[in-house]
């Protein structure tokens, strides 16, 4: 059964996040459309160099990741969004942001508190032939595994929710929405 959302029901900022290949855009887009909420991806607001860095097979420094991230949370933070109808703030968006690195969430932290990470993990091989099967516009396979490597999972003092991606993304979407649902109405209490 679909859990259902309230429309009026406001959610913390949500970043859906893991190494290329498991999903983010597919489970972040889903998730934002059943909350009711924006959905950005992450990858458009790339700065040029970057896209072409990677689609060149070479990995991202911190340096290169650092003005993106920092783009990143701004837009979690509702920087230069337009105010609801109800003239009240926008809703907060679910972003996919590979966010590998905790010092990568502390800074979309710092910008925009109350973030919660979905972690979208599962096995490299299973990632790889995720890759294999698409079509990516500068993110080519030969990078897995330097995000492999990069990828420092999310530690219990940090807010997250891990996704097993072996389920089926709307499988994935009911346990987030159900887990974002209960840590909502802990908080209301």
């Amino acid at each position: 059964m679909t859990p259902s959302v309230s429309a009026v029901r406001r959610f913390p900022p949500v970043v859906v996040m893991g190494v290329s290949g498991c999903g983010k855009s597919t489970v972040g887009a889903l998730l934002a459309r059943r909350l009711g909420v924006p959905f950005l991806d992450g990858d458009d607001y790339h700065p040029p160099a970057n896209k072409e860095k990677m689609a060149a097979g070479v990995p991202l420094t911190d340096g290169d990741r650092e003005p993106w991230l920092v783009r990143i949370g701004q837009l979690l933070a509702g920087a230069g969004s337009a105010a609801a109808d109800d003239g009240g703030t926008a809703p907060a968006p679910v972003v996919a942001c590979s966010a590998l690195k905790r010092s990568y969430r502390d800074l979309l932290r710092g910008t925009a508190p109350g973030t919660v990470f979905v972690h979208l993990t599962g096995g490299a091989a299973t990632i790889a032939v995720r890759m294999d099967a698409r079509a990516h516009e500068f993110m080519p396979r030969t990078l897995l595994e330097s995000q492999l490597a990069t990828l420092e999972p999310p530690a219990a003092d940090e807010d997250h929710i891990l996704a097993d991606i072996g389920l089926e993304p709307e499988a994935i979407v009911d346990a987030v929405i159900l887990e974002l649902q209960s840590r909502t109405a802990g908080a209301a209490a």
